[in-house]
């Protein structure tokens, strides 16, 4: 809905680097951004909770699925990193990756049958939205350096919403089975 945040740093960054930036370009919200974020902000919470919620269920019907060479998903007692995830976090994602088998092209067919998520080039949203990284987020990078970072040419990465489990889960279904 806006676009907000804040800048961390040393006082040095700041003072060299960042500064005179704020000065000429005016570090303030509007107010009607600033209330917007605010009204969002109340029930962020509620959100996530149900966004996650609706995580598990999805991620763990994925795993179930034998077609798919890899699921990952903050939240799975199987994950890599659980100790540290489980330290660290109150609960699991929102956000799943999965590799589709059969590389790019797969994975397009895929993404072209969706009907209720949104193919998207940004994650995070009360919708559900899904990005194939290898030819968005990580297409700078050769084809070696995707490999050695995880993103196949079949990887998608999910950004789960609102929408109830049992609807993401039909569109994954028949997309995958299409």
């Amino acid at each position: 809905r806006c676009l907000g945040g804040l800048i961390l740093g040393s006082k040095a960054l700041i003072e060299a680097d960042i500064q005179t930036y704020l000065r000429q370009t005016g570090p303030a919200l509007s107010p009607f951004n600033a209330w917007v974020m605010l009204k969002s902000l109340e029930t962020l919470p509620l959100r996530i909770r149900q966004q996650a919620q609706n995580a598990t269920a999805v991620a763990r019907w994925l795993k179930d699925r034998k077609d798919l060479p890899h699921v990952a998903f903050i939240g799975d007692p199987d994950h890599p990193q659980a100790e540290i995830i489980a330290r660290q976090m109150s609960g699991p994602s929102t956000l799943i990756a999965f590799e589709v088998a059969g590389g790019k092209d797969a994975a397009y067919r895929f993404l072209n049958r969706l009907k209720l998520i949104r193919i998207s080039n940004n994650l995070g949203d009360a919708k559900s939205l899904i990005v194939h990284p290898a030819t968005t987020t990580h297409q700078r990078f050769t084809p070696e350096v995707r490999a050695s970072m995880g993103v196949g040419d079949g990887l998608v990465r999910l950004s789960i919403g609102l929408e109830h489990a049992d609807d993401l889960i039909a569109d994954l279904r028949q997309a995958l089975d299409g």
